[in-house]
């Protein structure tokens, strides 16, 4: 089956009657690192909360080490393996004691809750995120928006609505409130299909910071995966290979993502 098949509105089976809406193209948006600035919020909050700690070392180095205890952590809270609450605790232990604090899980709840202040209160989106949206509408007339994050719904909702983006998406899907996570293909089928509730759903696109989580995902079940790699990096061999499989389109920002689009898509 190839990508135009896929994302053809999934209730096509016969001759569509007269009366019948026009299929309109959907487009998905992951939200942390593609619309939201999540990785600067998270920098700038974790050496805050460092230095409230009063704990001792380099920024940069506190930095990378509470980006890959989220990677870490946060990914067994996805497969599984761990709840919520407990992924945040563990974050919390593994940073304090490479600074010669031990916490037990009480304190390490209040550690994790404290350091979330900071980090609501940095929240930001990217510069190019709200033109991007804008141009994707003018592009795309009858498009429909709508966002799937890996995450819980709640709090995703809330940042979107903090940030001013809420009443733009037509649909919030969440991995914690639909019990699948990306890459999954059911969580984007799921997506095409609550769309499809409404009315006939066109092409599809999805658009993350992911390569493998967000466009290799989203391609595989039938969407075009775009990846937005605004570091420019480069992805290993075998995700390389995947990604041309699956035809994945790479972009360095969202502003070339209404260009892209109406070429794609309508």
């Amino acid at each position: 089956m190839t990508a135009d098949e896929d994302t053809r509105r999934p209730d096509a089976g016969g001759p569509a009657e007269s009366t019948t809406a026009p299929a309109a193209p959907v487009v998905l948006f992951d939200l942390d690192d593609t619309l939201m600035a999540h990785r600067e919020a998270v920098a700038t909050a974790i050496v805050l909360h460092m230095r409230e700690r009063a704990y001792i070392g380099d920024d940069d180095a506190a930095q990378r080490l509470w980006h890959e205890l989220e990677e870490q952590h946060y990914h067994e809270y996805l497969a599984g393996r761990a709840t919520y609450e407990g992924q945040r605790r563990a974050r919390a232990r593994d940073f304090a004691l490479a600074h010669d604090d031990e916490l037990d899980d009480l304190a390490a709840s209040a550690w994790f809750a404290r350091y979330f202040e900071r980090y609501r209160e940095w929240w930001s989106l990217h510069d190019d995120a709200l033109p991007a949206l804008a141009a994707v509408e003018t592009a795309l007339p009858g498009v429909r928006l709508g966002v799937i994050t890996n995450g819980e719904l709640e709090l995703q909702t809330t940042k979107l609505e903090r940030l001013g983006l809420l009443e733009r998406f037509e649909l919030v899907i969440a991995s914690g409130d639909v019990g699948v996570a990306k890459p999954d293909p059911a969580i984007f089928e799921l997506a095409l299909g609550r769309f499809a509730e409404a009315a006939p759903v066109g092409r599809a696109a999805y658009v993350g910071d992911r390569l493998v989580t967000d466009a290799i995902g989203a391609a595989r079940a039938g969407l075009l995966g775009v990846w937005l790699n605004r570091a420019g990096g480069r992805p290993l061999p075998d995700d390389a290979e995947a990604a041309e499989a699956a035809e994945v389109t790479e972009i360095a920002s969202l502003d070339e993502l209404a260009p892209l689009l109406a070429d794609r898509l309508r």
